[in-house]
């Protein structure tokens, strides 16, 4: 049996899912396609261990600013494409973010107090790396990952400071990067379970008094749970991830955005098609800001914010020989917010794993 490959992300984090090559009677392999000849192997825990360079401003992450935005955004850590990996292999991962989304609700930004915000942020993403295993210790290293995130912003708004003048700039350029130091993830039957803990870093641009940054300005720690199930004979496959986003404050507006808590989870199916697969699901999330903001920057008080939504997954598994060449589509429309921007995420990824 051939080994399988993993399709590593890179995205806020370094993630995988694992498909083996079609066999002549068309059966379904999920997660990892040679659990079956792993033997005692199986169901010792598989660790990850990764330094990750990668993407968070995207889209709205980089919107306004403060409290109507944060590091996490929906998409990023939910499908199969999105799980840590749990074999040796390389890959080259470009993606594209689209976000439209607006506010009429008074949101505290960059240039201060602002109303009725429209915002239209592309981003584009190109990332790869290796990884490594040691079998003798069951750890995966991901020694060399790339990526370079830039992204393009058009936002406008009417400022409290200029008595509801409407104000607009576009700007573009590097987001904040995200780097992931340690990556876990447990292999046992149908089932894995991870652990990983993204780190984002204030590399965008940021200034006092624009209305948009590709850039937030402060650190956030997300430590993230979570747990896939992957039936090899049906294709079946469900993942929920659990985090807490922790922020440090903006020492140039004084602003401490509050702790968010975020769910991601998804339902995916793996039918033939073709010469390859198809996949075809949905993916749901749920974000709430558990603590509020803070900070003599913080004049609108606490202003906890909140989103929520569910969209479709559509994807395509080709593979090439040992190789394979991955595509995934996300329509993810925001069906409840609060304090903070409500519209529409569009993902395009593809992945070439080698």
């Amino acid at each position: 049996m051939k080994p399988p490959v993993t399709i590593a992300v890179v995205a806020r984090e370094c993630q995988a899912a694992t498909v083996a090559p079609a066999s002549s009677d068309r059966r379904i392999h999920s997660v990892e396609a040679n659990d079956v000849d792993r033997g005692a192997h199986r169901r010792k825990p598989w660790l990850v261990v990764t330094m990750l360079c990668a993407l968070v401003a995207a889209s709205p992450i980089a919107l306004a600013g403060e409290g109507g935005t944060s590091h996490i955004m929906p998409g990023a850590n939910a499908t199969l494409m999105d799980l840590p990996p749990t074999s040796p292999g390389g890959f080259f991962k470009p993606m594209y973010i689209n976000y439209q989304g607006s506010a009429s609700a008074r949101v505290p930004t960059a240039a201060g107090v602002v109303a009725n915000l429209n915002a239209d942020a592309n981003t584009l993403v190109l990332g790869g790396a290796t990884v490594w295993s040691r079998r003798s210790s069951g750890v995966h290293i991901t020694p060399s990952p790339r990526s370079c995130p830039y992204t393009w912003l058009s936002i406008s708004g009417n400022s409290a400071a200029l008595g509801g003048v409407e104000v607009e700039n576009s700007v573009s350029g590097i987001g904040d990067l995200t780097v992931v130091p340690v990556m876990l993830a447990w292999k046992s039957d149908s089932w894995q379970y991870d652990f990983l803990m993204p780190v984002y870093a204030p590399t965008g641009s940021y200034e006092v008094g624009r209305l948009g940054n590709t850039g937030l300005n402060y650190w956030t720690f997300d430590p993230i749970v979570g747990a896939a199930y992957s039936n090899a004979k049906t294709g079946f496959n469900a993942a929920a991830h659990l985090g807490y986003a922790i922020n440090t404050e903006n020492n140039d507006t004084q602003y401490k955005s509050g702790n968010v808590l975020h769910l991601d989870a998804s339902v995916q199916q793996i039918v033939p098609l073709g010469s390859g697969f198809a996949t075809i699901g949905a993916e749901a999330w749920y974000f709430q800001q558990v603590t509020c903001d803070s900070g003599s920057g913080a004049t609108l008080g606490c202003f906890k914010g909140r989103t929520a939504g569910i969209g479709p997954v559509l994807g395509y598994i080709q593979p090439i020989g040992k190789e394979k060449l991955l595509f995934e589509f996300k329509w993810l429309p925001e069906l409840e917010t609060k304090n903070r921007l409500n519209g529409d995420y569009i993902w395009l990824k593809m992945v070439y794993t080698f």
